[in-house]
C-alpha cells in the first residue's frame, strides 16, 4: 500500500466514524424512538455542538469526493512521490483538525482547517498534471 493510499484509508475511516457522535447525541436528546423517527421540523433540536459536527461531517463527505480520485488517479498512474505523501497527510491532519474545531464552536480556526485541506487537493491536482 502506498503512503497516499494509507492516508487516503484512515481519511475515510474518520469520515465514515464521524456520524456516532451526533447520533448518540440525538438519542440523548429524543430519546431512542424519536432518535429512529423520520425528519421534522417538530422535532427536538439536537445540541448545537451535534449540530455543527453533522455539517462538519457533510463537510468531510463533500471533499472526500474530491480527495479520493486525485489519490487513486495517482496511484493508478503509479505517481508516489515524498510531495504526494505529505500533501495526503496534511489534507488527512487539516480533516481531523478541520471536525474537531468545527464541533467546539471555533469559526476562524475551522476556515484555517479547510483552507489548509484544500492546499493539499490542489497539491494533488499539481501532481496529476506532472507539475509536482
Amino acid at each position: 500500500m502506498t503512503r497516499e493510499l494509507f492516508w487516503l484509508t484512515w481519511t475515510v475511516a474518520l469520515t465514515g466514524l464521524m456520524w456516532v457522535p451526533y447520533i448518540v447525541d440525538r438519542i440523548m436528546v429524543r430519546g431512542m424512538m424519536g432518535s429512529m423517527a423520520n425528519p421534522s421540523p417538530k422535532a427536538k433540536a439536537q445540541s448545537a455542538w451535534a449540530q455543527r459536527l453533522y455539517f462538519a461531517h457533510t463537510n468531510a463527505v463533500e471533499n472526500l469526493i474530491v480527495f479520493a480520485p486525485l489519490v487513486l488517479i495517482l496511484d493508478s498512474m503509479g505517481h508516489s512521490t515524498e510531495s504526494t505523501a505529505i500533501a495526503c497527510a496534511v489534507y488527512f491532519w487539516s480533516r481531523l483538525a478541520h471536525v474537531f474545531v468545527y464541533t467546539i464552536g471555533a469559526p476562524v480556526l475551522r476556515t484555517l482547517a479547510f483552507t489548509v485541506g484544500f492546499f493539499a487537493q490542489a497539491a494533488l491536482v499539481l501532481a496529476v498534471f506532472g507539475k509536482l
